[in-house]
């Protein structure tokens, strides 16, 4: 269904540029802090506010100082940095306002390093990097920055100064789906300092160092039950706890979060993550923004999220036009920080657990022994805790400047199936409170088995295949199971050595079943380790003629 109005903006999307997503019923009854958008708070009202300026009256007044705006560029997808200096880097793209194509101007956009002493800005210009668009920026396992840029390429540099060298990724797409210009890529450094990052369409990459080369892993998207068409502007983050995603359905102007222990397999957690409307000020001022696009985070040195930016135009991207009233910037806006926890339990969590034991610790301008609502605490399986249920608090205990909240073990919701259990309640001050802690006897770091297609050869005994297998986990892997089959049919069924990240190893496997020479099949290769399936690959393979 087309969308007819966004509420205030007096805009109406072009056909086919918006639609209503339905959201499902039971999310109506979340309790705050149940969906990602909660934790984004109001911008502080400063001396920037002003409605002499570009834009409609759904953006006025505002403040022109946030993040980085000017009436003669048109700014669009930043992602920010603190340096060892201090001082706040963002790498953003621009191209100019008065662009015979308007917003569209933005495929001869230019990335460019900007700098700010407070994380909300203003960002002031400082100098260019070169052409680009979608600009992210990460640390590689070697200690150099690198600046992704759309096309497959990057920037790289020993300073977020510069100088800037230009280079091109070598994405190596293993048989596997890959976007058309290697558009939308975000990254995150894992904990033996590999890389992963997750492309437009959700499929996930591994880098051993997060620089030149990069290899598809997935076998399917990781986003669940979404328009694949309308997917885009992934952001990919890791805290001391966990991997999380954003995902943006840019038609539908929702987005989505996933959270995932390894980077590999992905949970999708309900509620909008954001949602048109966010930017509002702490006197209620809103800016009714259009759309809310390219969602980057300014994180600590923990990894959390402390301040969200934001892409926004007061617009249609198509109403955009040069030399109008209409532009583009980004704006910044704080967070709701998640406190730190610790799992004092040892075993894991069951039905049995009598008591779940927390340390929730003390940290600068949080003092647990003052600033909780004891009552109002509630931790276990996010399913639960983010609709109003999970366990209760039974007692807390004294542990120096931290606290240890001991919670009853039942209804928790917790589970073989979680890998991190979600606090969540007010603070004294009746404001939103919540935290994340890993769980007992859960691994974080895991081996991952991918495989290619397998390549057949007859030989005087009969068929043979020949699959290649790549552990791109952090860990080694153990003794592995590689299966071929042919619909229902196993035909063929052979084991993988142990691999090291990024080892590989082709296995030669003796087919029980005879296949065709010179036909098609659609063979698909299973992965299994310790019992349990790690992967499953499907591809139409050509056998050879058996008279070569």
């Amino acid at each position: 269904m087309i969308s007819i109005l966004t509420a205030g903006t007096g805009v109406v999307p072009c056909a086919g540029e918006s639609v209503v997503r339905e959201r499902p019923a039971e999310w109506k009854n979340l309790v705050q802090g149940g969906a990602f958008k909660d934790l984004i708070l109001p911008m502080p009202v400063r001396e920037g506010m002003t409605s002499d300026t570009w834009g409609g009256d759904n953006v006025k007044p505002r403040d022109i100082f946030n993040g980085i705006e000017d009436p003669e560029w048109s700014y669009w997808c930043g992602d920010p940095i603190k340096g060892d200096d201090g001082v706040y880097h963002l790498y953003t793209a621009r191209w100019p306002e008065n662009h015979r194509k308007g917003h569209f101007g933005y495929f001869d956009s230019e990335i460019v390093h900007t700098t700010a002493l407070d994380p909300l800005g203003p960002y002031v210009f400082r100098s260019k990097l070169g052409e680009g668009h979608n600009p992210e920026i990460y640390k590689s396992k070697r200690g150099r920055y690198i600046v992704y840029s759309s096309n497959g390429r990057y920037f790289i540099s020993k300073d977020l100064h510069g100088p800037w060298v230009r280079c091109t990724y070598d994405f190596h797409a293993r048989e596997r789906y890959v976007f058309p210009n290697y558009l939308n890529y975000s990254f995150a450094s894992r904990k033996d300092g590999s890389f992963i990052a997750v492309s437009r369409r959700g499929w996930i990459w591994a880098s051993p160092d997060g620089e030149e080369d990069w290899y598809n892993v997935s076998s399917e998207s990781v986003y669940p039950h979404i328009d694949m068409a309308a997917a885009e502007d992934p952001v990919l983050w890791k805290d001391d706890i966990q991997y999380h995603i954003i995902v943006n359905d840019w038609k539908g102007r929702i987005a989505h979060y996933l959270r995932s222990k390894d980077g590999f397999h992905w949970k999708r957690e309900p509620g909008e993550a954001y949602v048109p409307g966010l930017a509002r000020y702490e006197d209620g001022t809103l800016n009714d923004w259009y759309k809310y696009e390219r969602i980057r985070f300014l994180q600590d040195g923990y990894g959390r999220p402390t301040h969200v930016h934001f892409a926004v135009i007061d617009s249609t991207k198509y109403e955009d036009q040069p030399y109008d009233i209409h532009n583009s910037k980004l704006i910044v806006l704080p967070m709701r920080t998640s406190r730190l926890l610790d799992m004092l339990n040892k075993e894991s969590i069951t039905a049995s657990t009598g008591e779940i034991r927390i340390k929730i610790k003390a940290e600068e301008g949080f003092d647990p022994h003052k600033d909780l609502n004891l009552e109002s605490l509630r931790f276990g399986a996010s399913d639960e805790v983010n609709y109003g249920r999970g366990s209760k608090l039974l007692r807390k205990e004294n542990a120096g400047k931290d606290l240890v909240l001991v919670f009853s073990g039942k209804e928790s919701g917790l589970t073989a199936e979680n890998f991190a259990g979600k606090l969540l309640g007010r603070d004294s001050d009746g404001k939103l409170l919540f935290g994340w802690s890993a769980l007992p006897a859960t691994s974080m770091q895991v081996p991952l088995l991918s495989a290619l297609s397998p390549k057949f050869e007859f030989v005087k005994e009969g068929l043979e295949a020949y699959v290649e297998v790549t552990n791109f986990g952090e860990v080694k892997s153990s003794k592995s199971v590689v299966k071929l089959k042919v619909g229902d049919e196993l035909f063929a069924k052979g084991s993988v050595r142990p691999l090291k990240p990024f080892e590989k190893s082709t296995v030669r496997l003796v087919c029980k079943k005879p296949l065709a020479a010179g036909s098609q099949a659609e063979v698909a290769v299973l992965l299994e380790s310790n019992g349990l399936p790690t992967e499953s690959f499907s591809k139409k393979v050509q056998l050879p003629d058996s008279r070569l």
